[in-house]
C-alpha cells in the first residue's frame, strides 16, 4: 500500500501571498524528503513555479501543528517566509477547521491565526546585534551601516539599516523605489562579503508616518512581488530610526500588509492569501532528495 501510494506522487498546493508565489507540500506522516535538488526540480515543474516552497513535516516540539522547512526556488534553505507562512495557515484553518496553529521551522515557533478573512502571523522578535543578523565585521549601531554600491564620492545607495526577522535583511531608505534597477544591484548587494549568509535587499519609501512603499529582492528567490520577512524587516527599520511610528502599511507590487512591531517587542503582519490549483508531484522528485 505504502509502495502504491509512493508511486502515485505527493499531492501539492499552489498559493500566493498578495503575490508572492508559494507552493505548499504536506509531508506529514509520509517517509518522503524533499532537499535542494528535489526543490530545484520542483520549481521547474508546469503549474509549481514557486518563490518559497514551503514543506509540512512532522511535528518535532508537542503542541505543534507542524515543523516547517523552507526552499526558496535556487534550492537554498530560508528560516522564515512570512507570506507562506500565512499561506500555509490559511490552508490548515480550511482543511482542518482551526482558527489559530503554531508551526515549528528553524528560525522557532511561528503562530498564526485567522483575522477576519485576513491571517495575522506572529514573526517573532527582530535581531539587531551584528553577530545575530549576521555580518563579517562588528557594527555597534545597525541602523546604518557602511556599506554603499557605486562611486565612493556619490553611492548610488548607502547606509542600510539591517536586522534578522529570522532571515537577514538589508533596508535602503530612498526617495522613489522605481528609480533603482533592483534586479541588476540586487544579486551584488545580496552576496556583498558584508553578508556572510547573504541577505534580503529592500528599496524602501517613507510615504506617511504609517505607510511604506517597498520593493524587494529576495536571497535565493530574486525580485519578487512581495515579501512578507522584507515588509517586516523594513517596519522594524523605519521605526527603529524614527521615520515611522510602529504600526504601518507596507506595499508591495502585489498588495499590502500590515505590520505591528508591538511594545513588547513581537512583529506582527496581517495581510491575503489566495489558493490558485492543486496539482500532484511526481515519484521521481523525491528519488532526488534520497540521491542528494
Amino acid at each position: 500500500m505504502g509502495e502504491a501510494r509512493r508511486a502515485m506522487g505527493v499531492p501539492f498546493v499552489k498559493m500566493n501571498g498578495i503575490g508572492n508565489e508559494i507552493v505548499v507540500v504536506d509531508l506529514r506522516g509520509r517517509s518522503e524528503r524533499i532537499g535542494p535538488d528535489a526543490a530545484r526540480a520542483i520549481a521547474a515543474l508546469p503549474g509549481a513555479r514557486f518563490d518559497q516552497l514551503m514543506v509540512l513535516m512532522t511535528p518535532v516540539t508537542p503542541m505543534t501543528d507542524a515543523y516547517m522547512r523552507i526552499w526558496n526556488v535556487d534550492g537554498s534553505e530560508s528560516a522564515a517566509c512570512g507570506n507562506g507562512t500565512r499561506c500555509v495557515a490559511r490552508l490548515l484553518f480550511e482543511r482542518e477547521g482551526k482558527s489559530a496553529v503554531l508551526l515549528e521551522t528553524r528560525a522557532g515557533l511561528l503562530k498564526a491565526r485567522d483575522a477576519g478573512g485576513l491571517v495575522t502571523v506572529d514573526m517573532g522578535s527582530p535581531r539587531f546585534g551584528w553577530q545575530d543578523i549576521p555580518l563579517a565585521e562588528p557594527f555597534a549601531d545597525t541602523r546604518a551601516i557602511e556599506l554603499q554600491i557605486g562611486p565612493i564620492d556619490a553611492p548610488i545607495l548607502h547606509s542600510p539599516s539591517v536586522v534578522n526577522v529570522g532571515n537577514p535583511h538589508a533596508v535602503f531608505f530612498v526617495d522613489d523605489v522605481d528609480a533603482y534597477d533592483l534586479g541588476r544591484i540586487g544579486p551584488m548587494l545580496e552576496n556583498h562579503p558584508i553578508f556572510p549568509e547573504r541577505a534580503n535587499i529592500s528599496l524602501a519609501r517613507v510615504t506617511a508616518p504609517d505607510a511604506l512603499t517597498l520593493k524587494v529582492w529576495e536571497r535565493g528567490a530574486g525580485l519578487t512581488r512581495a515579501c512578507g520577512s522584507a515588509a517586516c524587516a523594513a517596519a522594524v527599520a523605519a521605526a527603529r530610526t524614527g521615520r515611522t511610528g510602529r504600526t504601518v502599511t507596507v506595499g508591495l507590487p502585489g498588495g499590502d500588509l500590515i505590520v505591528e512591531w508591538t511594545g513588547d517587542d513581537r512583529i506582527l503582519m496581517t495581510g491575503a492569501t489566495e489558493h490558485e490549483h492543486e496539482g500532484v508531484l511526481p515519484a521521481e522528485v523525491f528519488g532526488l532528495a534520497a540521491a542528494g
